[in-house]
């Protein structure tokens, strides 16, 4: 990359994801590919702002790293960004990519999410570093996110290795001070050297992987002797009772709870500095671990005959805090100081319950309110529609990851099941793995409806386009694949296209779809997110008080601007509903439900 020579550093107050986008531009990235998902999906979006770089949103995990490693082939360095779960899609090619080596450097960015705050688990990627053979760094705040991210492109390239960076939830999105030298114009990428072919290196046929692997052992050897110097892992040291390895946003909560003792912070996790913790250890008293999730490094210095406090007293599930850090030193016997004040118990507080729920003007809501009213089997997808599962809906049967919903209403039929049912899948869900699960069940004879619900956005995560929006990441108008005319492509015969807001469009279609036998249907539900660009609200809802007897009919949709007024019925003694116009979009699901015609919206009446 061309850079210009005038730069001047300050102090940013950056997020983790933020920061890692910062950290990989001053690298020199060239190329950068992600699917959105909390924790990982700002930092694409951060990436994609600065100059010379070509930041993509990918169909799925597998396809951005995949597009990666040919931009690290070609000479490039390059990232792919994704959460915990994303590694998963992603991993039949990390494999093979610690085999082949890399190009330019290659940084894969795994956040993993303690506590499963917007994840269906909380699996603990340090391990695929372990599994795959590849060095994995983590970092504790803003600063080291950033200088971590630039330092492991030097890493790929001096080892020939993938390199992961590991982040967490917490690190992702809280923001600490970093130190920024920017230059003060943009940088043109220069042009690449023709591809130097080396198809014993790049081309992972059974001949040449076994080639490969005795590399792989080889480049792991000198890792670990690396590891003994890496500038990523120091000692601070202090009182010699105790002495706490430690890592990532671990190493905060540590130091808090264990004021003035020794510390070993471990910036690579992978692989770990054998001799380096020995020393360690042998001049504490005491030898402590504190990591999140699974007894990653805990179990490798085990291993080593070394005896260590650590998920024998603090927690294997969730995340850290410092009350729980602090309650497991003290079950050890460890000589740590109560808290002068612990946070009240959450039992002791009177916190009002707020479940997730489908936005107003939701086209989710119409679909979810007809599968409940029909009573049929829902196998879910990842998405806001997972919502669904919740009340007033409670219409969800099974959910565990993306695509899958399609695949496992097909197995069910398969597998006997007399129930009728239907799989529920997201517009941007479909591009990534739900095309090859309908293709499955079209060539495999399958019977099964599927909904495809096209919010026209990858909602959940803040509402990034994808291949059916037409738009990239970087704003540049493309070609938008029509969802009606693949699925028509792919051979379903049985197709309807109706309006998300058609509360009876949808429930006839939804009948009609479960109706066929012997080949799969498809429903495809058409309506815009409430938060697409230029998405237009309609006139409110008004209740009409005098007419509303408090059946509470409208409350079953689910809509957090309808709520229950103080005027109650006389002869149901049930609470009459109003209608929050603040939050109303005028979508009429409302109107369109009410069996008594209660309610109208605004401009109908002034008419």
């Amino acid at each position: 990359m061309k850079k210009t020579d005038s730069c001047s550093t300050r102090q940013r107050l950056l997020s983790g994801n933020e920061a890692i986008a910062l950290g990989a531009w001053e690298a020199g990235v060239r190329y950068a590919a992600a699917y959105p998902g909390t924790p990982s999906t700002e930092i694409l979006p951060a990436l994609a702002g600065y100059a010379g770089v070509r930041a993509e949103w990918a169909s799925n995990e597998k396809v951005a790293l995949d597009a990666a490693i040919g931009a690290s082939f070609a000479g490039g360095r390059a990232l792919a960004a994704m959460k915990h779960v994303g590694v998963n899609v992603a991993s039949d090619s990390l494999m093979s990519l610690s085999y082949t080596g890399v190009g330019a450097g290659l940084v894969l960015v795994s956040a993993d999410d303690p506590g499963a705050f917007s994840s269906q688990n909380e699996q603990d990627n340090r391990h695929y570093a372990r599994f795959g053979k590849f060095p994995c760094l983590e970092p504790s705040d803003s600063q080291e996110a950033k200088d971590y991210t630039a330092f492991g492109f030097d890493l790929s390239e001096r080892f020939d290795t993938p390199v992961m960076v590991r982040s967490t939830t917490r690190l992702s999105h809280s923001k600490t001070p970093v130190l920024v030298s920017m230059p003060d114009a943009g940088r043109e990428p220069e042009s690449l050297a023709p591809f130097e072919r080396k198809p014993q290196k790049y081309v992972m046929i059974p001949a040449y992987a076994r080639m490969r692997h005795p590399e792989v052992e080889a480049r792991m050897e000198a890792l670990a002797d690396y590891a003994e110097t890496c500038p990523l892992n120091r000692i601070e040291w202090g009182d010699k009772r105790v002495g706490i390895i430690t890592d990532g946003m671990a190493y905060h909560y540590a130091r808090e709870v264990f004021k003035g003792f020794s510390f070993l912070k471990l910036g690579m996790v992978h692989p770990l500095p054998e001799q380096m913790i020995r020393e360690f250890a042998a001049q504490v008293d005491e030898l402590v671990v504190v990591e999140e999730l699974d007894p990653f490094i805990e179990g490798q210095v085990r291993a080593w005959g070394l005896d260590v406090v650590g998920k024998d007293v603090f927690p294997r599930t969730g995340e850290l805090t410092l009350t729980r850090v602090r309650m497991g030193a003290m079950a050890a016997g460890l000589p740590v100081e109560e808290a002068p004040r612990e946070p009240a118990s959450l039992a002791t507080l009177e916190i009002p319950q707020r479940p997730p729920a489908l936005c107003p003007g939701c086209p989710h809501r119409s679909v979810y309110f007809n599968l409940r009213k029909l009573k049929l089997l829902v196998s879910g997808d990842i998405g806001c529609y997972a919502i669904g599962v919740l009340p007033p809906f409670e219409e969800m049967d099974m959910l565990v990851s993306m695509g899958a919903s399609i695949g496992m209403a097909h197995g069910a039929k398969q597998a006997g099941c007399p129930d009728d049912i239907v799989a529920t899948i997201g517009d941007s869900t479909f591009f990534h793995t739900g095309l090859p699960e309908l293709a499955n069940t079209i060539y495999n004879g399958g019977n099964t409806c599927t909904m495809i619900l096209d919010n026209r956005t990858t909602a959940m995560t803040g509402g990034q386009n994808h291949p059916g929006t037409g738009v990239t990441l970087q704003g540049e108008i493309t070609r938008q694949i029509d969802i009606e005319a693949v699925v028509r492509a792919m051979g379903v015969e049985d197709l309807w296209v109706v309006d998300a807001m058609d509360v009876e469009g949808v429930e006839r279609a939804i009948r009609e779809a479960v109706a066929v036998e012997g080949r799969p249907s498809v429903v495809l539900v058409e309506g815009e997110c409430v938060f697409v660009p230029g998405f237009e609200r309609r006139p409110v809802a008004v209740v009409d008080e005098e007419v509303c007897n408090g059946c509470g009919f409208c409350f079953r949709v689910g809509c957090p601007a309808i709520l229950k007024s103080d005027e109650v019925d006389e002869r149901s003694e049930r609470p009459k509903a109003e209608i929050d116009p603040l939050l109303c979009t005028g979508c009429t699901v409302c109107l369109q439900v009410c069996p008594r015609g209660a309610i109208y919206e605004t401009e109908s009446e002034e008419a």
